[in-house]
């Protein structure tokens, strides 16, 4: 059987299709409103405190704090049942964003990984853009 690949986001979807383009470049973006400061993570069109449509978009570090996760131990998707036992997790960005990843670099994700744990990001390289996941710092 040939190798699984990983299911990928769109580039033309219209909200974060910024997001991935930067992606490429191994660029992690964010949004923050032009009007009321907040931070707006997922990329959309709109502030999500204030509603305003001034966003603008900004480089994140690539560094964070493991929030929470949860250890898969069992996948159907082809692409992911050779990587079990795998962390899904939240981590929050050193610039205020909290995302959704996975976390590499373990090989027990149960007893090398904590919440708290600071993080960096890890990227997983594909012809038109690039995932980013976190591994420990």
């Amino acid at each position: 059987m040939a190798d699984a690949n990983r299911p990928l986001p769109s580039l033309n979807e219209a909200d974060t299709g910024a997001f991935w383009e930067a992606t490429r470049d191994k660029v992690l973006r964010y949004q923050k409103c032009d009007d009321c400061g907040t931070v707006v993570f997922h990329p959309r069109r709109h502030c999500t405190g204030c509603t305003s449509g001034n966003l603008s978009w900004h480089t994140a570090s690539g560094k964070g704090t493991l929030y929470t996760f949860s250890v898969v131990r069992q996948s159907y998707h082809p692409f992911f049942r050779g990587k079990v036992p795998y962390a899904i997790a939240w981590v929050d960005l050193d610039e205020g964003p909290r995302l959704l990843t996975n976390i590499t670099g373990v090989t027990d994700p149960a007893t090398e990984l904590t919440c708290g744990q600071r993080v960096t990001v890890d990227w997983e390289e594909h012809e038109e853009l690039n995932i980013p996941l976190f591994r420990p710092a």
